[in-house]
C-alpha cells in the first residue's frame, strides 16, 4: 500500500523525534503469535506487550475518530496532510497543495477524493501508453 485515509480525533497532532521528523506508526500491530515468537526470537521485537516495542498509531475509541489524514503507508506510515474535517476537505488541501501520490508526483482532487472514499491506493501501476503511474491516478480514473 501506498496511501491510506486513517481516521483520527480532531485534535491528534503524530508524533516527532527530537528533529521534528515524523515518528513512523504502524495503522494497527499485526504480528500473529508465531510471528512475535520468532520476532523475539530473532530480536526484532523487544518483550514488551502489547506492543513488542512497534510503534503503533492510537486505538482511540471510534466515537473519537471523526477527522480524516491521508498517510503514506510504504514505509510504516507518516502523515502527507493535516487533519481534516471531511473527506472533501482533505481531497481538496491534497490537490491544492500538489501532495505526492508517488513518487513526488500529485493527483487531481477528484483522484484524491476517490482514494479516500475507497481508503488506500497502492504505490503505483502500470498504465498502457502512460507507463507507470501513481496507484492514486491508475485506480481512480483521470
Amino acid at each position: 500500500m501506498s496511501r491510506e485515509v486513517r481516521m483520527v480525533p480532531a485534535n491528534w497532532e503524530h508524533p516527532k523525534d527530537e528533529k521534528g521528523n515524523f515518528i513512523p506508526l504502524l495503522s494497527s500491530f499485526s504480528y500473529n503469535e508465531e510471528e512475535i515468537k520468532e520476532g523475539l526470537r530473532d530480536g526484532w521485537l523487544k518483550d514488551e506487550p502489547p506492543h513488542y516495542g512497534c510503534n503503533v498509531m492510537p486505538d482511540w475509541p471510534e466515537a473519537e475518530r471523526t477527522h480524516y489524514q491521508m498517510y503514506e503507508s510504504t514505509s510504516e506510515g507518516t502523515p502527507i496532510s493535516p487533519v481534516m474535517e471531511t473527506p472533501e476537505d482533505l481531497a481538496r488541501w491534497l490537490a491544492d497543495n500538489n501532495a505526492s501520490a508517488f513518487a513526488g508526483v500529485g493527483a487531481t482532487y477528484e483522484q484524491w477524493l476517490a482514494t479516500i472514499k475507497r481508503g488506500w491506493a497502492i504505490s503505483a501501476v502500470s498504465a498502457p501508453g502512460k507507463g507507470i503511474i501513481s496507484g492514486v491516478e491508475g485506480l481512480h480514473g483521470k
